[in-house]
């Protein structure tokens, strides 16, 4: 790894995060995850060296991410809605 020299730093309660991944799918899939815990959707990519993709998040280190859903909550139908077959 080589240091960057004159790279200012975020502000105060952010923290830029440098994914490099082999493909754009293997990055994403690691920025989600960073986002699950973190809030701040600022997001850049870019291509590699070699092929490669290279993702640049920017995360709130204050704020912490909405709470995922359960999944007994995501599968239930909304409220009062009926199904395309009911009357």
């Amino acid at each position: 790894m080589h240091p960057i020299k004159h790279e200012t730093l975020p502000q105060a309660g952010r923290a830029e995060i440098r994914i490099v991944a082999a493909s754009p799918e293997a990055a994403r899939a690691v920025a989600e995850a960073i986002r699950r815990a973190f809030a701040g959707a600022e997001q850049r990519s870019y291509p590699a060296p070699e092929g490669g993709t290279r993702l640049h998040l920017t995360v709130d280190t204050e704020t912490a991410a909405e709470p995922t859903p359960s999944w007994l909550t995501t599968s239930r139908p909304p409220t009062g809605a009926a199904h395309a077959d009911e009357a």
